[in-house]
């Protein structure tokens, strides 16, 4: 990417990353996918834990929205 994060078409290249939230019961992970071309969130997943389930979760959720990506690039930081 070379953080030249611009798409000319949606599908092409999706940003996601997992925020921490505090809750009354305790801590909420949410995992979202963003569209680079709509700057919209094409996908989420929201857990009590931050497991690979959360990231594979959001990503299967933003696939079935919006159908054929392939070829789509999905950009994470290096995070946990």
């Amino acid at each position: 990417m070379k953080r030249q994060f611009v798409s000319d078409a949606p599908n092409r290249v999706w940003l996601t990353g997992v925020t921490e939230h505090w809750a009354s019961e305790g801590k909420l992970y949410c995992c979202a996918i963003k569209d680079v071309f709509s700057n919209r969130i094409v996908g989420y997943s929201i857990s009590d834990t931050m497991t690979s389930r959360l990231a594979v979760d959001a990503l299967a959720s933003a696939v079935r929205r919006r159908g054929d990506v392939a070829g789509c690039i999905l950009h994470a930081d290096r995070g946990s």
